[in-house]
C-alpha cells in the first residue's frame, strides 16, 4: 500500500509522453483505443454516438476512439470542431475530445456555445483525459467548463480532475494506462497507506510521550468546539490532552469531557505547556482583542508544534514563530487572511493555499472535499479520501485535535496535516452514518481507521 500517488501537471505529463521511446502516433493510438474499450465497457447498451472532436492531440485520440467505437458496431457521429461542425445529432452517449491537458484560459466563443450544447444534451458524456475547459494543471475554469459524467484520463490522475473546480466537473476517473514511466510531479495525491506513517503508543511510552496536546479554545455557549476538539486529539492516539479555557466554562467542560484535564485559562500559559508537546488554538475561542492577543502571545511564546483553527485565524498575521505552524482555514477564513474574496479562493484552490504558506511561512491546509496541504518551497499534498457527509458542523474541530495529535507524536508539520486530513476523511467512511452524520460520529470511527 503506497502513501502517495502522482498527480501530474500538464508540464509534467509532456515530459513523461517526450521520455516515452516510441512514437507520439503509438501514444495516440494506445490513448483512443483505451477510450474507445473505456466507453464501451461504462455504456455497453448504447448504440448512437457522438465524438467531439477538436484540431488537437486530444482530437486524435477522439477519431481513434471513433474508430474503435464503430468496430464494435456502434452508430458514430464525429463533429469536427475546428472545422465549425455543432450538430451533435442526438446521440446515446457524447464523447468529448475537445481540448485535452495542453488547454489554458477560457475557450473561444465558438468551443464555447460547442461545450454548452454538450452540457445540455440529454445524453451522459465522456470526457478524454478530462474535460473540455478544465486546466489540467490547477482545475481552474476559467470559462465554459463540459460537465463529464466519466472522465478516461491517461497514465494517472492530473492534478485538475482532482482539485475543485475540476473536480465537480470530472464524474467518475478512469486510468488507462499507456505505457508512459512515471516522473517526479511536484503534486501528490495522498493514499491511506499514509497513516501507517503515524507513530503508535510503544511499550516504552507513557502519557506524555504518546504525545501531549494542550487545547485552547472555548468560551460561552461555543464549549462544544473544543470539546470535540480534546476527544478527537484522544481518540487519534495521544495519551494526554489538557484542555485550556475560561475559567466560567469549565463547569460545563468537568460535565462532557472525563479523560481531558482542564485548566483556566488565566494559568500561566508558559505553566500550561510546560509539560505537553502541540498546541491546538482556536476552536470556541471567540474574536474578542483578549482572544486575538492570547493568540498572538501563544504562538510567539510557545515553542511548540502548533495548529491554528477558527478564532485563532481571525485576522491572523505572520509572525517569527518559534516552532512550526499548521494553519488550518475553510475558504471563507483562507480568503480574509489573503484579503480576497472566498469564491476566488474556491476558484484558484492551488494558487491560493500556495500564496497563504509563502505569506505566512508555515503549512497550510485548506479544507474541502479535496483538502489542500501546502508549504514553504515543497510540494503540495491533497487527500480526498472522504465523503460528502463531511460538509457539516463541528468536522473542522475534529480535524484539527487530529493534526494535534499527530504534531504531539513528532510528525513533519506536513505530513501530519495530511495524514490528518486522510484520517478524518477515512472516518466518514467508516462511521455507518451517511445521511445526518454529525461530527462526534467520526470520533468512535478514528480508532479503527489508525488501525
Amino acid at each position: 500500500m503506497t502513501d502517495f500517488e502522482p498527480l501530474y501537471t500538464s508540464a509534467e505529463m509532456r515530459a513523461a509522453e517526450e521520455r516515452h521511446p516510441g512514437t507520439v502516433a503509438e501514444l495516440m493510438e494506445r490513448a483512443g483505443a483505451a477510450v474507445g474499450r473505456a466507453a464501451v465497457e461504462t455504456h455497453p447498451h448504447a448504440r448512437r454516438w457522438t465524438v467531439v472532436c477538436g484540431g488537437g492531440a486530444n482530437g486524435g485520440d477522439g477519431r481513434i476512439a471513433a474508430r474503435e467505437l464503430e468496430r464494435a458496431g456502434r452508430e458514430v457521429r464525429v463533429v469536427d470542431a475546428k472545422g465549425g461542425e455543432t450538430d451533435l445529432g442526438d446521440p446515446d452517449v457524447i464523447v468529448d475530445a475537445l481540448f485535452g491537458t495542453g488547454f489554458t484560459g477560457a475557450p473561444r466563443p465558438d468551443a464555447a456555445a460547442l461545450i454548452e450544447r454538450m452540457n445540455a444534451a440529454a445524453a451522459p458524456v465522456l470526457s478524454v483525459d478530462l474535460p473540455s475547459g478544465v486546466d489540467a494543471s490547477s482545475g481552474e475554469t476559467a470559462g465554459a467548463a463540459v460537465r463529464a459524467d466519466d472522465t478516461v484520463t491517461f497514465h494517472a490522475h492530473k492534478a485538475g480532475l482532482v482539485v475543485a473546480p475540476g473536480r465537480f466537473h470530472a464524474g467518475t476517473v478512469h486510468i488507462a494506462d499507456i505505457g508512459l514511466d512515471e516522473v517526479e510531479t511536484e503534486s501528490r495525491l495522498v493514499c491511506p497507506g499514509l497513516l501507517r506513517s503515524v507513530p503508535r503508543r510503544g511499550e516504552r511510552d507513557n502519557k506524555y510521550t504518546a504525545g501531549h496536546v494542550l487545547v485552547i479554545g472555548g468560551s460561552p455557549g461555543l464549549t462544544g468546539a473544543p470539546s470535540l476538539t480534546a476527544m478527537a486529539a484522544l481518540r487519534a492516539d495521544a495519551g494526554y490532552v489538557t484542555l485550556a479555557a475560561p475559567r466560567e466554562t469549565l463547569p460545563v467542560f468537568e460535565q462532557r469531557l472525563l479523560e481531558v484535564v482542564k485548566r483556566p485559562l488565566d494559568d500561566d500559559l508558559a505553566e500550561l505547556a510546560a509539560k505537553a508537546s502541540a498546541l491546538a488554538i482556536g476552536p470556541g475561542l471567540g474574536r474578542g482583542g483578549a482572544a486575538r492577543a492570547l493568540v498572538r502571545r501563544a504562538l510567539a511564546e510557545v515553542p511548540l508544534p502548533a495548529v491554528v483553527d477558527a478564532d485563532a485565524l481571525f485576522e491572523l498575521e505572520p509572525g517569527d514563530w518559534p516552532a512550526p505552524r499548521v494553519l488550518t482555514p475553510h475558504e471563507g477564513e483562507l480568503g480574509r487572511l489573503l484579503g480576497r474574496d472566498s469564491t476566488e479562493i474556491a476558484a484558484h484552490r492551488i494558487a491560493c493555499v500556495r500564496e497563504a504558506a509563502e505569506r505566512f511561512g508555515c503549512v497550510v491546509l485548506l479544507k474541502g472535499p479535496d483538502t489542500l496541504v501546502a508549504a514553504p518551497g515543497r510540494g503540495l499534498l491533497v487527500s480526498s479520501l472522504g465523503l460528502p457527509s463531511l460538509a457539516t458542523a463541528g468536522t473542522g474541530d475534529v480535524l484539527t485535535g487530529i493534526v494535534g495529535a499527530f504534531l504531539a507524536k513528532g510528525m513533519d508539520a506536513q505530513l501530519a496535516a495530511a495524514a490528518a486530513a486522510a484520517a478524518q476523511q477515512r472516518a466518514s467512511v467508516e462511521a455507518p452514518q451517511r445521511a445526518g452524520l454529525v461530527a462526534s460520529d467520526l470520533l468512535d470511527a478514528l480508532p479503527r481507521v489508525l488501525a
